[in-house]
């Protein structure tokens, strides 16, 4: 088992910026990939950014250049940073890690609500 909690939501105002964090324990051998995604009222979850556990990324296509997703494989955390928020990015955003390629685990979700 892995559990993985998030931590960093809130509000921000449009232009903003905020910061998530991930922190993964129990069996984080194995963990192959760690990504973020979220969830709006009335939407399905979507994959916002994933990083491998070598280092590549993958970012979602509404987010490119505005979020940027890391990890310190040493303390087991992954981070996402939000910038130049919308209010389309009003979302309740999950942690994700996939291990060994195949199980996936999920935080609680934190919400960011961008607004004015």
């Amino acid at each position: 088992q892995v559990q993985l909690a998030e931590s960093g939501g809130g509000l921000a105002q449009p232009g903003g910026s905020l910061r998530l964090s991930c922190a993964a324990s129990g069996r984080i051998f194995g963990i192959t990939v760690m990504g973020w995604y979220r969830q709006a009222p009335g939407k399905q979850r979507e994959l916002v950014a994933a990083i491998s556990s070598g280092g590549t990324t993958n970012y979602a296509d509404s987010v490119e250049g505005r979020f940027t997703i890391s990890s310190n494989n040493a303390k087991n955390m992954a981070y996402l940073q939000m910038s130049r928020l919308t209010p389309e990015d009003t979302a309740v955003y999950y942690c994700n890690a996939v291990v060994w390629g195949r199980d996936q685990y999920w935080g609680e979700g934190t919400q960011v609500t961008v607004s004015s």
